[in-house]
């Protein structure tokens, strides 16, 4: 925090380390209010600082953001039958267990870009590629949400059109490898987007293609893609991983991280000790379209025990599922989903 102005008081008649102490006890909800007091505020309460400050005292809050179908629809009304859903950001949080949607997109109101992909970066969510809703075209948008300002913003566009690539983030930067281009053959580079400089560096290949693989960060050390399948080889998923160390800048591979055969979209965690795991092992009722995502010592499982069931939503912690009740508007399909620590 000592690159913050402290010349003025932040509060009236208190010392500086006393008026940034109510302010770090504001949950974010009312960050957005609050910066309105006045510019000072509304500066410190919008700086990296300060989130990183609020993290370091254990003041923030991880909450699920899931990219789910909604299939009342986004801003244009109760679908017809037949339609297909549109998909939208749901957030839920553990401690409370409360759920609520984020406002679309600007530039797609009806429904973000189908299988879209989410990553969580400083406390911001950022959502990148996917397909055109109408069109079903690929497409490059990177679009940030701040939960600070409760908008959207758009970054730089992805340096191509991929989909079903690999995601993940660490220290302020998003990580990105795989997938297939706009022509279905499957992918070996792989990018880093610097969410503060809003610039994309391509971090060299992986040491195969991988389609439909999927991102794991490990600790701050490690960025894991994990499976996927060559342009010959549709559905032949590989049971290895190309590994991106952040200190290092290297790539290596890891053999046998994963089920030959097993498509791993959304199904890879981290579990205790760093080590990977398949959320559909974790229980049958979720081992059909399984999506975990870790909030501190708890898990946020969705799934359902055979093709074609309805999802059902699950906390896990110490092995075992608990069941939670969720509003019809929250219990459509999650396509995939993370932590977003606020």
């Amino acid at each position: 925090m000592q690159s913050f102005d402290f010349s003025t008081e932040l509060v009236p008649g208190l010392p500086n380390e006393l008026g940034l102490e109510c302010l770090t006890w504001l949950p974010y909800s009312a960050h957005m209010l609050a910066s309105r007091v006045c510019c000072r505020w509304r500066d410190l309460l919008r700086s990296q600082d300060f989130y990183y400050h609020r993290k370091k005292l254990g003041y923030t809050q991880k909450v699920a953001c899931l990219v789910q179908a909604f299939s009342s629809g986004i801003v244009s009304g109760p679908k017809k039958p037949g339609e297909l859903p549109s998909y939208g950001v749901a957030v839920f949080e553990s401690v409370n267990r409360c759920w609520y949607k984020l406002p679309p997109v600007p530039k797609y109101p009806n429904g973000l870009p189908l299988f879209c992909q989410p990553a969580s970066c400083e406390g911001k969510l950022v959502v990148m590629g996917g397909w055109n809703p109408a069109s079903y075209d690929p497409v490059t948008d990177v679009f940030i949400y701040d939960f600070t300002t409760q908008q959207w913003r758009q970054g730089k566009d992805m340096p191509s059109k991929r989909s079903f690539f690999a995601t993940g983030a660490c220290s302020g930067r998003v990580y990105i490898a795989g997938g297939h281009d706009e022509n279905k053959n499957a992918l070996r580079t792989a990018w880093v987007y610097d969410l503060r400089d809003d610039e994309w560096t391509q971090l060299g290949e992986l040491s195969k293609e991988r389609d439909e693989c999927e991102g794991v960060v490990i600790g701050e050390d490690e960025f894991w893609v994990v499976s996927g399948y060559g342009t010959e080889s549709q559905g032949q998923f590989d049971g290895s991983a190309d590994v991106y160390g952040f200190k290092s800048g290297q790539w290596r591979v890891t053999e046998g991280v994963w089920e030959p055969g097993r498509c791993p979209r959304s199904n890879v965690g981290v579990g205790k000790g760093g080590k990977l795991m398949n959320w559909a092992e974790l229980d049958p009722v979720v081992r059909v379209g399984s999506c975990g995502i870790t909030l501190g010592d708890r898990v946020l499982v969705t799934g359902s025990e055979h093709q074609g069931g309805v999802p059902g939503f699950y906390l896990g912690g110490n092995g075992k599922l608990e069941k939670i009740t969720v509003a019809d508007e929250f219990s459509g399909f999650v396509q995939s989903g993370c932590c977003v620590e606020i």
